[in-house]
């Protein structure tokens, strides 16, 4: 792998609490630029919530008070005044369940362009069309475009909610378990479209699942209770563990 690999984005000396329960101590962690990074670690550990920090998501969370910084174009995303608007038009996310809006296919993708002002029909049609096709769903859905999301399987509407994430452009996609409520088939083509995605977006999963990681990802961060144990490239966290709780993990002795 390429050690001219550019940041896109770095989280530096995150604490999070909730109320008085702290969640993230102290994480340090780049994420790269065109590459897949999966965070792992066992239920609890904080994967979530530190994904979840990157486009202030935990904003909405009562009593949720945060320490540190994460820099995004070189600004740290929660200093005062910052557009948290932009924040997640830049960097979209994709949640554990597949979450489509109750309307037509097509109003799923055109949606969030047209609330940022594109209105011309053609437009959003070519925008629609072409998210569609990035997210390997198109051929299965274009003549049924006006009919509910809400009767897609499972496996498509993950897909379609990929395809809406794509549509304001970002420059991340954060992936939130992507594939845990969906069968092996599925799980496959999200798989195949994230390696896919890479070329042209920064893409950040967090997964239970440590063999996904170890297919998909370029880098992997392990963590534990709250802490970033270990990041490195992904074959070297696989293969060769520089910490302890990372190998009993990896190997399946505890988590």
């Amino acid at each position: 792998m390429s050690k001219k690999t550019s940041l896109e984005m770095e989280v530096k000396d995150l604490d999070l609490w909730y109320d008085t329960k702290q969640a993230l101590k102290k994480v340090n962690m780049p994420v790269y630029k065109n590459k897949i990074t999966a965070i792992i670690g066992p239920s609890g550990c904080g994967k979530s919530t530190l994904l979840r920090c990157m486009n202030r998501m935990n904003d909405i969370i009562d009593k949720c008070r945060i320490e540190g910084e994460i820099l995004f174009d070189d600004k740290n995303v929660y200093r005062k005044n910052y557009d948290v608007v932009e924040l997640r038009k830049r960097v979209g996310m994709v949640f554990q369940k597949p979450n489509p809006f109750p309307k037509s296919i097509y109003e799923n993708i055109a949606y969030a362009p047209r609330i940022h002002g594109i209105k011309k029909k053609k437009s959003l049609d070519g925008i629609v069309q072409q998210c569609l096709k990035d997210a390997f769903i198109w051929e299965e859905v274009h003549d049924r475009m006006e009919s509910s999301a809400m009767g897609l399987s499972g496996g498509q509407q993950q897909r379609l909610c990929i395809a809406r994430a794509l549509s304001i452009e970002p420059d991340i996609i954060l992936m939130d378990e992507p594939c845990s409520a969906l069968d092996p088939i599925a799980t496959a083509k999200i798989e195949d479209l994230m390696r896919v995605l890479v070329k042209d977006y920064t893409v950040v999963i967090v997964t239970h699942n440590m063999q996904q990681a170890a297919r998909v990802s370029d880098y992997t961060a392990y963590m534990y209770l709250g802490e970033l144990i270990e990041f490195g490239e992904t074959e070297q966290i696989f293969e060769n563990p520089q910490e302890e709780l990372t190998e009993k993990y990896i190997t399946g002795r505890f988590g």
